[in-house]
Formats: structure tokens, sequence, C-alpha cells
């Protein structure tokens, strides 16, 4: 007989093969539901247009287990058997893994419904690459009651069987940016004639460089990188307009604002030196996950419990999470289980180990159980 193990892998590659990107995840969606469905498992009513929320037992104390949903726009190059069968689609950052163990928490759950203190609602979440996903559910109203969240990533960097966490930042804030160059166009030979956006470009690209390095702490925690440079078309010709975007990431709210003021100051800066218009767009997507102290403590019995080599997780990891989102609706616990790839996250030969599957749905029953267990006292 085919064991919740396998048949967890079977749905994995599944949903592997077809991966759907963010706010497109319908037919990830349709699987999702019919899997549920075939082990009687109530799907609430949502407005969400693509993910879902099922929920399992009765009573007023509610936890919630969440799994995003979302792929990412790669190019898969693992030749595996299972590799994705849309060309520039790919669970590249293992939220297949993350639905697997999700529905196996599920359907052990629902095994012992009669058993439970209280409800589980388990939220596969969409478009977490964009940081979209996790404020669509939390404005649904649907989680509003619960005592606590809580939620895990595949850690391609430790071995299958280690569980890793700390209190407070296990993520960072992440932001993004765009600055808009508009100069006056001219011809190569004849620059008086015009405002270069390319002169201005790269000293954008040095200033912003030094906002961390000769603004923030050196105690302190920041990254502030470049992704996209575009300017200009051909060789003989200076440009009228420049566009530079990218990414910054911080730990507390004091930096988070300080480096929007020197980049902002740094465009107006420049701005007046060089009687160009620049113009910053800088938005902030999703918060640092930050951990309960509380629920830091009860996890880590948890894990140690269900067997996983149980690790204190070093340093907050400056990747963006929009798990975090949900802490505007009750405590939150993230934690970080090894899936052993040779490749990292977002990479388009990352293939995880799938023996993850064998613990982490145990360890979110485990967490869910002791979990009503404590909030029904």
């Amino acid at each position: 007989m085919e064991t919740l193990t396998e048949r967890l892998i079977t749905w994995r590659r599944a949903f592997h093969r077809t991966p759907e990107c963010a706010n497109t995840e319908f037919e990830t969606t349709k699987q999702l539901r019919q899997i549920l469905q075939n082990y009687e498992i109530t799907v609430l009513d949502t407005p969400l247009k693509t993910g879902l929320i099922a929920e399992i037992g009765h009573g007023d104390t509610i936890i919630a287990v969440r799994s995003d949903i979302d792929a990412l726009p790669i190019i898969e190059q693992t030749n595996l058997p299972y590799a994705s069968e849309k060309r520039g689609a790919m669970h590249a950052c293992g939220h297949d893994i993350h639905m697997a163990a999700v529905l196996g928490t599920a359907i052990l759950l629902k095994e012992r419904e009669s058993q439970l203190s209280g409800r589980v609602r388990l939220i596969f979440q969409a478009a977490e690459e964009v940081s979209q996903g996790a404020d669509a559910v939390v404005e649904t109203g649907i989680l509003e009651g619960a005592q606590a969240i809580v939620g895990f990533h595949n850690d391609p960097t430790l071995p299958v069987g280690t569980w890793r966490a700390k209190a407070g930042y296990m993520t960072a804030n992440v932001d993004c940016f765009k600055i808009e160059i508009n100069g006056v166009g001219a011809h190569a030979a004849m620059p008086q004639d015009g405002v270069d956006p390319q002169i201005i470009l790269s000293q954008l690209i040095s200033g912003i460089q030094t906002i961390v390095s000769r603004n923030v702490a050196p105690y302190e925690e920041a990254v502030v990188t470049i992704g996209q440079v575009h300017s200009g078309e051909t060789w003989n010709v200076i440009p009228s307009e420049g566009m530079i975007e990218g990414t910054v990431r911080t730990l507390t709210p004091e930096v988070r604002d300080l480096v929007e003021v020197r980049m902002q100051k740094l465009c107006e800066g420049l701005a007046l030196q060089y009687d160009a218009s620049v113009v910053l767009d800088y938005q902030r997507l999703t918060d640092g996950v930050h951990n309960d102290n509380t629920l830091q403590d009860m996890a880590w019995q948890v894990a140690k419990e269900t067997g996983y080599d149980v690790q204190q997780q070093p340093r907050a990891q400056m990747i963006g999470e929009d798990f975090a989102a949900y802490r505007q609706i009750a405590p939150i616990h993230f934690a970080m289980i090894g899936s052993d790839s040779e490749y990292p996250l977002h990479h388009p030969k990352y293939a995880p180990n799938e023996a993850i599957l064998d613990k982490a749905p145990l360890y979110f029953v485990n967490f869910v159980e002791r979990l009503l267990k404590e909030y029904e006292s």
C-alpha cells in the first residue's frame, strides 16, 4: 500500500510539472481543491481568485498553517523526468514541496479531527513571490480570531532532517526602488547640447552603494542591490532617458527609513546638479518575518519531539517572505527545514530532496495540537 510520503511525492511532482506564477495559479488551486475534497476536507468560501483556505475541526480556538503555491518565471534546467512542462515557469523556490507538506498535515489532522480541541485553517496562498498573496488573505478577514499562524520554508543549504529558527527577525524587510531620469538627448559629438542621463546613472550607481557603507552603522544590517540599469539604444546618440531599479533589505524600521531618506536626497541632489528630472519611486513590499518568543520555545520542543536536528538560526536572512503580513492577525512562527539541494533557491537547477516530506507534515500536526491545547487552557 502507498505510504503518505509516497502520495505527497506524487502530488509534489504533479505540481512541479505544471507550475504557475503569481496570481495565475488557477490550475494549481483546482488540483489542491480536488485533493482536499477527496479527503472530505472542507474548503472555505473566499473572494480569493487563486489559492484557497481549508478547515478541519470544531470550536472557538483557531490555529492556521500556511503554504505558498506560486512558481517563478525561470526556465528549468534540471532535466528531471517531472520537470516543468511550462517553459518560462518553474517551482524553483520549493513551493511545490510546501504544498505537499501542508497537504500531508491536512490529511493527518483529518484522521484525528474528532480529537482536536479547536479548528485548523490551512492556507494555500498565492503570489508570495511578488509579496501580494499574504496581504490578500489577510484582507478577506477569514483569519480573524486566529490565535497563532505557523509556516516554514525549505532550506537547500541544510541537510534533510535539520530544523532551524530563532525568536525575533527571521527574514528582512523588503523594499524595491525605481529611479527614472529625464535629461535632454543630443548628438554624441555635441554633449554640450544635451543633459546626459547616463552620467547621472553612473553617479547614482556609485552613490547608492555608499548609503549602507557610509550611513548605516556597522553593527546594523542592510543591503542595497541594483538589479537593472537601462539607457540608450545606439553608439552615437546621447539618450534623453535612463532608468535604474533595485531592492533594499533591512532589519529595523529606523534603518529602513534612513535608507529611503538618503536615496531620496541623492536623487534630489543629482537633479539639482545636472538640471535634470530624477524621480524616485520607493515601495515597501513586505516586513521581515518576526517570530514570537513563546511560539519559538514551543516550536523548538515540538521539532525535537518530531525527531529533527534542532538548531538555532544564527541570524536573520536577508531574503523576503510575505508570511510577515500574518503578524497583523496573530503571533507567528516560521522555521527553515533542510531540503539539501546542490543548487540554491531560485536557481534553474534547484532540486530539493523529497525526503523532507517524511517529517514536515508530522511536525505541523504536533505543533498544531500543542497550540490548540495551549490556547484552550
